[in-house]
């Protein structure tokens, strides 16, 4: 018995079809976004994970307010029904991102995030609500990934920027990362986890994700309220590092749990503060 070539296809192409007809176009983009969240998310909350208490386990999925608004605003976007149709070219796309998003490497996952990000921007960008979604969640992948390869290249650099902002706040000496107390005790040294780099990308993803969500319309005037959020979190986390090196007993006091806990409230504060100033006009129109 012999087949026709397109006797042998003709299974593969109805359930190419199928798959085409069954969900919307946004809702078939909506679900890939959420496999490589998920898979980005908690492969990185197992890899940086210390399991001494549950409460350690928790704060080690190093996952904040900002970066769950963005993953609800993004995906809130993209679910939106535009009754659209998949395209022979989603599913190739699909096939790439199921590719870095198998196995339980977070870094894989947010590539892949990337990826679909810029192909909805540049090829797919018919629906307004998916490009709102696209740009949020390609704006995820900065404090997530990108902005973490980027310390990686230049730490150095960006530490002894940050030593040099702290040293010209107080008025002492720098070596490098490290600064001189200001009682001239010794030195302290800025360390990655001081570095104003992770707030400023968060303060970036806050914009763009209060911006996006909001529908808001670009104006000159973005280019000062984007700046002042990226400012505000630089001068709250200098000032704190200020204020641990005027003596090593401010340093105990306030290089623990409650001095990043008080910080960070702060600097979130901000970043939603100005941001939802600079989409004022869309969040409370006049009645």
């Amino acid at each position: 018995m012999t087949a026709t070539i397109d006797q042998i296809t003709a299974p593969r192409r109805g359930l190419v079809a199928a798959l085409r007809h069954s969900i919307p176009r946004n809702e078939f983009f909506a679900g890939l976004y959420v496999l490589g969240l998920a898979n980005g998310l908690v492969a990185r909350g197992f890899s940086t994970a210390h399991y001494d208490n549950w409460a350690g386990v928790l704060l080690s999925l190093d996952v904040n307010v900002i970066v769950l608004f963005a993953c609800f605003a993004g995906l809130s976007a993209i679910f939106s029904d535009d009754g659209e149709q998949i395209r022979p070219t989603d599913l190739a796309v699909a096939a790439v991102f199921l590719m870095f998003t198998v196995l339980p490497i977070f870094a894989l996952s947010w590539v892949a995030v990337t990826g679909l990000s810029l192909y909805i921007l540049l090829f797919a960008n018919g629906s307004a609500a998916r490009k709102r979604g696209a740009v949020i969640l390609l704006a995820l992948t900065v404090p997530m990934l990108w902005s973490r390869l980027l310390f990686q290249l230049f730490a150095k650099i960006i530490l002894d920027i940050d030593a040099w902002l702290v040293a010209s706040l107080m008025g002492t000496d720098r070596v490098g990362n490290m600064v001189s107390f200001a009682d001239a005790s010794g030195y302290m040294v800025v360390l990655p986890a001081c570095s104003s780099l992770t707030n400023m990308s968060l303060a970036f993803l806050c914009w763009v994700s209060i911006t996006q969500w909001a529908e808001h319309r670009w104006s000159a005037w973005d280019i000062l309220w984007s700046l002042l959020v990226c400012i505000s979190v630089i001068a709250v986390n200098v000032t704190r590092i200020s204020l641990m090196g005027l003596s090593h007993r401010h340093y105990d006091m306030i290089h623990g749990d409650l001095g990043d806990m008080v910080a960070n409230f702060i600097m979130l504060t901000l970043m939603i503060g100005f941001s939802v100033l600079g989409v004022r006009r869309e969040l409370f129109p006049r009645a």
